[in-house]
């Protein structure tokens, strides 16, 4: 059998070579040469130990992209803290600067809420809620952090939001947010649901036209996005970096 595949190879090549020189022929007419004048045609190797070995590049896989990692607790081990959702006393955001002025971490999410947020936390199983403050210029801006074991438990907390999460003062930030209104958001990345609050330090009320305490929500917003992205960004360089895994 290995022989008669040969020749049907053989025969499938010399075809070939006999369809070029017909349309490579001067002046573009057909060559009457017979086919025994023609070269023949190389022999093609039938012993499988002659075959070429295929190559494989010696690399590792590319580690399983940031949101793997943050999508449930089983994949998220890397330590989590205030010291690590929020770092640094002074941060930029969307080009505006800002200072971190309190910090606080709570397993008893509700207590960190007012309204139903805390209702929403709970029939969820939130974990933890990890809150920071940052001003600017006369604003405050509360972040509020809450932990859930999987990613769709975090998405549905987003969509059943309700407000509202404390606004955290201290650290030379009065007491904000708290009998007027004030901007609020809501979103969530991972396994993390987030949301934020802020307003004026002087406690008059931002309403729906004050633009710069909404803008300041979205920064706060925005920042955590960030650092809840950085988590699954850093796991990820770190599995890529490991030897063997």
């Amino acid at each position: 059998m290995v022989v008669g595949g040969g020749v049907l190879a053989t025969a499938a090549v010399a075809g070939i070579v006999a369809v070029a020189v017909v349309n490579e022929g001067s002046g573009g007419s057909a060559s009457d040469a017979p086919s025994s004048s023609l070269p023949s045609p190389e022999e093609l190797p039938t012993d499988p130990d002659t075959q070429p070995e295929p190559t494989f590049k010696d690399e590792p896989p590319p580690p399983p992209p940031p949101l793997d990692f943050i999508k449930d607790a089983e994949h998220d081990k890397a330590p989590l803290g205030t010291e690590t959702l929020f770092p640094t006393k002074k941060v930029t955001i969307n080009g505006r600067g800002y200072q971190r002025a309190e910090t606080q971490a709570t397993t008893e999410c509700a207590k960190a809420t007012h309204s139903d947020l805390g209702k929403v936390l709970d029939r969820h199983g939130c974990k933890e809620l990890y809150r920071a403050t940052f001003t600017r210029q006369g604003l405050a801006v509360t972040v509020g952090i809450a932990v859930f074991d999987k990613s769709r438990t975090a998405a549905a907390v987003k969509k059943e939001y309700e407000p509202n999460l404390n606004a955290l003062p201290g650290s030379g930030v009065p007491d904000f947010c708290r009998t007027v209104t004030c901007r609020t958001t809501a979103n969530s990345l991972g396994r993390y649901a987030f949301f934020t609050i802020a307003g004026r330090t002087d406690g008059k009320p931002s309403t729906s036209e004050d633009k710069t305490a909404a803008r300041v929500s979205l920064d706060g917003s925005d920042y955590a996005y960030a650092r809840v992205l950085q988590r699954g960004k850093v796991q990820s360089s770190k599995a890529a970096a490991a030897p063997g895994e």
